[in-house]
């Protein structure tokens, strides 16, 4: 059995995406899995071992270039790419009308959600078969449910992310043990006072965890080492790919983030991990892996720093 998945972003919805592939492998272990995916994303899928081959695309450069010629050979090496081999199923997670246009490309039967499930009702035109999946799921058990819908399972297995990463190993770390905190996100309403994560780091500092903080725009790491340098014990670490942020996020005792797409990889990989909201809701979106993901506060209720300083050292 043949099947590509088509879930190309954002960061924190391709890792709600990773039991997909797991519950495959565990139902048809001889399945042959293939995905699409972001570009600047394409290592997050490489890191589980059921995924067979990662496809590409870069959706969010070719509508800034769609005159260039170059931008037309791209799309064309991913038709060719996406039609090398005829699936037995293209299951569209995505639901929108850019992944529905990714996935009749590929040869095969398209799955997807039906029109009153997916996030762009238009999409579900451009699938052979539609499925109505409950929106007050979270969207990990959304993904599941569609997968199992589509292939004739019940979406009763164990969740599993199925990736691994080793962890670190840097001249620039910690040499005690570490926690990461992850202080950025794209959107200023999702972040957390920078007085907050300066009392934080105090209190891990004082049970001797070092902290290191992660950024990746040249303004989120300039954000990084101004909230190090007010810290007693922390480095501010220097750019870093997917793959070395997450064998970063694998070695450390405990990560902190705000609603990114990195707090779902250390979820992912089995961290402890709390994620704290602002802007957003965490009850569908939210860190979602048993009891060593937490997600504290909600949109425009964001925890306190003492809220988060008990239930982080209450775990230690």
């Amino acid at each position: 059995m043949r099947i590509l998945l088509v879930k190309t972003s954002s960061l924190g919805d391709v890792v709600h995406n990773l039991p997909v592939a797991s519950d495959i492998r565990a139902r048809f272990p001889q399945a042959r899995i293939d995905w699409v995916v972001e570009e600047g994303f394409a290592d997050i899928p490489r890191l589980h071992p059921a995924v067979n081959k990662v496809i590409p695309v870069a959706v969010r450069r070719w509508r800034r270039t769609l005159h260039s010629a170059a931008t037309w050979r791209e799309l064309r090496a991913y038709r060719e790419a996406v039609r090398a081999e005829k699936y037995d199923l293209v299951l569209d997670t995505q639901g929108l009308i850019k992944s529905a246009l990714l996935a009749r490309q590929a040869l095969g039967k398209r799955a997807g959600y039906a029109a009153e499930a997916a996030r762009e009702p238009l999409a579900a035109r451009f699938y052979d078969a539609t499925y109505v999946i409950p929106k007050n799921l979270h969207a990990v058990e959304r993904n599941r449910w569609l997968a199992a819908a589509a292939l004739g399972y019940e979406p009763n297995l164990p969740l599993d992310y199925g990736i691994a990463a080793a962890p670190l190993a840097a001249p620039w770390l910690p040499t005690q043990p570490y926690c990461v905190l992850l202080t950025a996100s794209s959107r200023a309403d999702k972040l957390w006072p920078e007085a907050d994560w300066l009392a934080l780091a105090a209190a891990l500092n004082a049970r001797g965890l070092a902290c290191v903080l992660p950024g990746g725009s040249a303004e989120e790491r300039a954000r990084a080492a101004r909230l190090a340098s007010g810290m007693a014990q922390a480095v501010a670490a220097p750019p870093m790919g997917i793959a070395e942020l997450a064998q970063l996020l694998a070695g450390a005792r405990l990560v902190v983030g705000v609603d990114t797409g990195l707090s779902h990889i250390a979820a992912a990989l089995g961290r402890l991990t709390f994620c704290l909201f602002a802007g957003s809701h965490p009850e569908l979106t939210g860190v979602y892996a048993g009891e060593t993901a937490i997600n504290l506060g909600g949109a425009g209720a964001p925890p306190t720093a003492a809220q988060v300083i008990e239930a982080a050292l209450g775990r230690l």
